[in-house]
């Protein structure tokens, strides 16, 4: 808004007249915009909140001295590892995954186009020779673990298992492909005598002698799930860890602390330089306050086990004994505190 000069002395006029009163604020506005030039624009004074901040800071408070913070508890930063071994054979199946896949197996059976001898073997050889004689022991069925089962007959829709039936065990496949597996004609095409004939060797117990005698320092035991080494040291069962310094990190003090409490002689691996777990222990104080006991933040950092074995040999950390224990066997040896910190990371198997 611009005021002209005929504008401002009628303004002048108006404010100066005797018989109209106003408030001190409305002349001081008016006032400022009657002496602005007639080229010059309104200039709206500014409400700065840090003036009603500091005119709010200049006002007297209470001069009473605040409580005096109390220092934070002492507490110890530890790095530690947890050393596992991976499942080394597959888990075994329920009985209904094994009743579904022989189903899908005889399902197959009868979808598929009929089996072509004349494009797997030649004739007159001894490895037709050798089919032809299975085959016919199986009464024509192809497959090797199916039973006996002809998916082309007016009775192939009766492919399902009776209840109890054993045949779609994982045992009872494993002992019919080994059966088939064995040679029943030699290489010049003579057929060999049933009590002659070289059994296949089978393929290694799932169940090891670590398992049957229940050594828990072995890794060749529970090949199907994830061990962990633990050690027992003053404070009971526990993973590795010691104080990281101040010269190392949280990855390099784990692998300082495995090495030192294990041993060389394992081939290992550092899956990641991020922690898996962590495990808080509160200091000890007595009554009037003073610290017993640190207390101890410890985060643990994950690793594998290729080859090789733990020993504890002339380690600086006073461990005695070691086992590689599963999951439920950790539940079990673990103080309760430690437990729960630690079994977020831990698989199901």
């Amino acid at each position: 808004m611009i005021a002209s000069s005929r504008g401002s002395k009628a303004a002048q006029a108006v404010l100066s007249s005797e018989s109209i009163q106003f408030p001190p604020s409305v002349l001081l506005y008016a006032q400022q915009l009657i002496v602005l030039k007639p080229t010059s624009r309104l200039i709206y004074p500014a409400r700065l909140y840090s003036s009603l901040a500091a005119a709010v800071a200049k006002t007297p408070t209470d001069t009473s001295t605040p409580a005096p913070t109390s220092s934070p508890p002492p507490y110890d930063v530890r790095s530690g590892v947890i050393l596992t071994r991976p499942p080394l054979v597959t888990r075994k199946l329920h009985p209904f995954e094994n009743a579904f896949f022989f189903y899908q197996k005889r399902l197959e059976e009868r979808l598929n186009t009929p089996f072509i001898t004349g494009i797997y073997f030649k004739p007159d050889t001894a490895r037709r020779l050798d089919w032809n004689i299975k085959v016919q022991e199986r009464k024509g069925t192809v497959a090797k673990e199916l039973g006996v089962y002809n998916g082309k007959s007016s009775k192939a829709w009766d492919d399902e298992l009776k209840v109890g039936d054993e045949l779609s065990n994982q045992e009872t496949i494993v002992k019919s492909l080994l059966r088939d597996a064995e040679a029943r004609v030699s290489d010049d095409a003579e057929i060999i005598a049933p009590e002659d004939v070289t059994p296949v060797e089978p393929p290694a117990d799932r169940v090891t002698e670590a398992d049957r005698k229940g050594d828990v320092q072995r890794l060749d035991r529970q090949l199907d799930r994830t061990l962990y080494l633990v050690v027992k040291g003053k404070d009971g069962w526990g993973f590795p860890a010691d104080v990281i310094p101040k010269d190392e990190n949280l990855h390099e003090s784990a692998k300082r602390v495995l090495e030192r409490a294990a041993g060389v002689n394992m081939n290992t691996w550092i899956v990641s330089r991020v922690p898996v777990a962590h495990v808080v222990s509160r200091p000890k104080t007595t009554a009037d306050g003073v610290v017993e006991k640190k207390g101890e933040k410890t985060f643990f950092i994950k690793g594998r086990i290729m080859a090789g074995q733990a020993d504890l040999k002339d380690n600086p950390f006073g461990y005695t004994e070691f086992k590689w224990l599963t999951r439920e066997e950790l539940e079990k040896e673990l103080p309760k505190d430690y437990w729960k910190g630690v079994r977020n990371m831990m698989t199901d198997r």
